[in-house]
């Protein structure tokens, strides 16, 4: 059965406004999910799955304003894209001050291996760079355009370094993690998408292609052209993981949702086309045509939510570890705590967690966020067993407690969820089991002491031994049941 996401999915951080909350519009799940047939790419997303945890980066020029990216250049009248600043009286003004950011971006702490090295001692096991956004600034050396990273009129382009996505595909690639490419399918800088004959009105495309094919065309085969140089010239390439769902085929739009019901006009870019071609270059490649429902979405995205159950697809809930998607000084960053309880209660309802950081306009991270990633490595060291090829099993979650299952083994994993960076002992743990009669063992991951259990209910009820229960262990713990 096809789960409805309005009903079953849940908010956990809910958005605000503010200097410091600079948040898009939330994006809805598509109502319902085409398995993919091909082979490789049945595969690929199976070794996806087991996973489990992701770095996800927000980053282009408009980190020196440490603005939302993109979205305040959209005229239209939302809470995330309010312009600010000197510039913001006027849009064209505004438009153009934004764009010039290019000739000052120059990122010189720039180093993907210190990102690579802080993110796999957390766990994390891959990665999705944001290639290009939807105000069509290219992190690549792209021949499409000279609105990108490694152009003449950017200063980085002079670095060694400068065609940023390479160096981080590579830096990434080597430590075998799974790579993936963010592409916006809308760009709001290519003529040809938003041409200057017609003012735009909104984050659509600001003619009728079916009045002017052939200028749709050309900006198809930009897409194309773009996303071929990614597939081709870039290393192995696991996920294109594409934003900019309201450039879509007509008969995909679902009217239930407030802002596909602002498609105007047909925006189909062939997505077939450029499935072929990418999984030509990059056999058994995963297209994340988010929230476009079809054959294209291999799997699903909820933004900044968590199911309240588990779905009957792949899915991946994609969040901030601060409050904004891209830089922002100050930002509030989750604690260590907060992600791991959260990592928790995704993998618990089957799901991977997309963790999104924002590097700053000097080319490295906030020192908090080495801080917490280091928090969540040495939580992981422990307990990533429970974490790591695993799938969700009834009744998924009780209170506090979250199960989560070994797909080749009779283990199920526990895990005592805290929302603090410490976690107080109960007397006793009630872990619910559904129809497993026979429990072999009960260990609690970290530690050699013993424990006993009894059956109670639909489960076991684990005591807690006395001094175990005076002690005060990081975060959540994790039992390990074998039955």
């Amino acid at each position: 059965m096809k789960l409805k996401p309005t009903i079953y999915l849940i908010t956990i951080f809910a958005y605000s406004l503010g200097l410091t909350r600079l948040h898009a519009q939330q994006h809805h799940m598509s109502a319902s999910y085409q398995a993919p047939t091909d082979p490789a790419v049945k595969q690929k997303i199976a070794e996806w799955q087991d996973l489990k945890f992701g770095l996800f980066m927000h980053w282009g020029p408009y980190s020196q304003w440490g603005v939302v990216e993109s979205w305040s250049i959209c005229p239209e009248d939302e809470g995330w894209t309010e312009r600010r600043g000197p510039h913001s009286e006027t849009y064209e003004g505004y438009k153009k001050a934004y764009e010039n950011l290019q000739t000052t971006f120059n990122p010189v702490k720039f180093n993907p291996e210190k990102w690579v090295a802080a993110a796999k001692n957390a766990g994390m096991k891959y990665m999705v760079f944001t290639t290009k956004h939807h105000d069509g600034f290219s992190m690549f050396d792209t021949k499409q355009t000279d609105y990108k990273i490694t152009d003449g009129k950017t200063p980085f382009s002079s670095n060694p370094r400068a065609n940023i996505t390479k160096e981080i595909f590579n830096a990434f690639q080597k430590e075998d993690f799974m790579v993936g490419a963010y592409f916006s399918k809308a760009d709001w800088h290519n003529t040809d998408y938003w041409w200057p004959y017609f003012p735009p009105k909104d984050r659509n495309v600001n003619y009728d292609p079916a009045k002017y094919p052939e200028r749709w065309n050309k900006f198809k085969d930009f897409t194309f052209n773009q996303i071929e140089e990614l597939m081709t010239g870039y290393g192995k390439v696991d996920i294109l993981w594409l934003d900019g769902g309201w450039v879509r085929p007509r008969n995909t739009i679902d009217t239930a949702i407030d802002w596909q019901r602002g498609i105007k006009f047909e925006q189909d870019i062939d997505m077939g086309k450029i499935a072929a071609m990418g999984r030509k270059h990059q056999p058994g490649l995963i297209m994340v045509d988010r929230t476009v429902t079809g054959p294209f979405e291999n799997y699903t995205t909820p933004e900044q939510e968590v199911p309240d159950q588990p779905l009957s697809n792949p899915w991946e809930t994609c969040m901030t570890m601060g409050n904004s998607w891209s830089y922002v000084p100050d930002d509030k960053y989750k604690s260590s705590a907060e992600i791991i309880s959260l990592l928790i209660k995704v993998v618990s309802r089957g799901g991977n967690l997309l963790m999104n950081i924002g590097p700053g306009p000097d080319g490295d991270w906030d020192p908090a966020v080495y801080e917490r990633l280091n928090g969540v490595g040495d939580w992981m060291k422990i307990n990533g067993e429970g974490i790591y090829n695993s799938v969700s099993v009834a009744p998924y979650s009780k209170g506090n407690v979250y199960l989560t299952k070994n797909k080749d083994k009779p283990v199920i994993y526990a895990f005592l969820s805290g929302e603090d960076e410490t976690l107080q002992w109960p007397s006793s743990v009630d872990i619910p089991l559904g129809n497993i009669k026979l429990v072999k063992q009960v260990r609690l991951l970290g530690s050699s002491q013993k424990l006993n259990w009894k059956k109670e209910g639909d489960g076991i009820r684990v005591m807690i031994p006395q001094g175990l229960s005076k002690s005060v262990l990081t975060s959540a713990a994790c039992f390990k049941v074998t039955y």
